[in-house]
């Protein structure tokens, strides 16, 4: 099962739509938001092309909707604008026999045992990294990378991580 994942979107309508060409072009079978999606938040800039209300439309298009979590800069009021749930801390999903615990990466993630997968967003910058048994793989931001790392988006397939640019060239990979 192809999952297409994506964090920090911020409320840029110009990165939120290439997002959204690099889901119909990818064809995931689930795609995964790891929050921060419609507000800038109070330490970052405004990313280029600042449109919450449109980001509101183009997500709300989505379908099937996709899984989220609820980031750092997401509030009660997005939840009453958006039509899929944003405010869950975490979600878990079953994948290629493993656990996948998805959340933003603003607090500790839940119990996970020896083989399992933490997905997050939060900090801007692609990762993958082994942490007490299990695997922490961070998918950067659609709208706001940090440490010259690309706009980016992670895809999991058969067995495999491929942290992507939004034009859908692969600039990292890893063997899960």
């Amino acid at each position: 099962m192809k999952l297409l994942i994506a964090s920090d979107l911020h409320g840029s309508a110009l990165y939120t739509e290439k997002l959204i060409d690099r889901i119909k072009a990818e064809c995931p079978a689930r795609v995964v938001l790891l929050g921060d999606l419609l507000y800038h938040g109070p330490r970052n800039d405004l990313p280029e092309g600042y449109a919450p209300k449109k980001v509101i439309s183009l997500l709300s298009a989505l379908a099937p909707a996709p899984l989220c979590v609820r980031g750092n800069c997401e509030a009660e009021v997005d939840q009453m604008v958006l039509p899929f749930p944003v405010l869950a801390e975490y979600a878990v999903l079953f994948w290629e026999g493993r656990t996948v615990c998805c959340a933003h990466g603003h607090k500790d993630p839940p119990p996970l045992q020896s083989g399992d997968i933490l997905l997050c967003g939060h900090t801007h910058v692609p990762k993958a990294e082994e942490r007490d048994g299990y695997l922490y793989l961070n998918c950067g931001s659609v709208s706001l990378p940090k440490e010259n790392s690309p706009h980016s988006y992670l895809i999991l397939e058969n067995g495999a991580a491929a942290w992507k640019d939004l034009g859908g060239n692969v600039f990292a990979e890893r063997k899960l």
